[in-house]
């Protein structure tokens, strides 16, 4: 358990901003949790959030960051905890959070000037971070047949590749049928979470 206020961003990847979704109900739990035990507590809604997708190396390298995004990179700089909240679609994050990331995670910010490179400095390095992921199948099959391989790329070969440590993970699945019991136990879960900063 944390025994030191954290500063934690929460990323709310979910596209849809209009609706009471399920991972809109777990960030609200997290953040609750997370602010009645005394951390600091900053949000990005990535749907809220008007921006260009990426068409080349060449943007990614020698572009600007959009100005909608140049905020989430000064509160991922400030963050010493951050939670990534998304639903699974098509066996993947939302596109539109993977082209937050992919302007966000540029050059001289989530990875050296030069590029992305598997050894040597890491820019992030000193933040912790967390994958919740909800999902309409039941989480094991997601884990166990299809290997997670998605989730286990982006805490692999986006997060731990620039910097962040430890990486954990939350899977809500089989949506559909939890029922308002069952969303009341992943509620008083995320809010645990969040009163421990984990």
């Amino acid at each position: 358990m944390v025994t030191s206020p954290r500063r934690i961003l929460l990323i709310e990847g979910h596209p849809d901003t209009s609706g009471r979704h399920l991972n809109h109900l777990l960030v609200e739990a997290y953040s609750g949790g997370a602010i009645a035990a005394g951390h600091e507590v900053r949000r990005v809604a990535v749907g809220e959030l008007d921006f260009p997708v990426l068409r080349s190396a060449h943007d990614w390298k020698q572009g600007g960051v959009p100005p909608a995004l140049q905020a989430s990179q000064q509160h991922i700089l400030w963050a010493q905890h951050v939670v990534l909240f998304f639903p699974l679609w098509l066996g993947e994050m939302p596109a539109l959070l993977k082209a937050w990331l992919e302007q966000v995670a540029r050059p001289g910010f989530a990875v050296g000037p030069e590029g992305p490179r598997e050894f040597g400095r890491k820019p992030l390095s000193g933040r912790s971070a967390r994958v919740v992921v909800t999902m309409g199948m039941p989480a094991l099959a997601y884990r166990w047949y299809f290997r997670a391989h998605s989730l286990k790329a982006l805490e692999r070969n986006i997060l731990g590749f620039i910097g962040f440590a430890p990486v954990h993970e939350t899977l809500v699945g089989s949506v559909e049928q939890l029922g308002e019991a069952g969303v009341a136990r992943w509620q008083a879960k995320l809010r645990r979470l969040g009163r421990d900063a984990a």
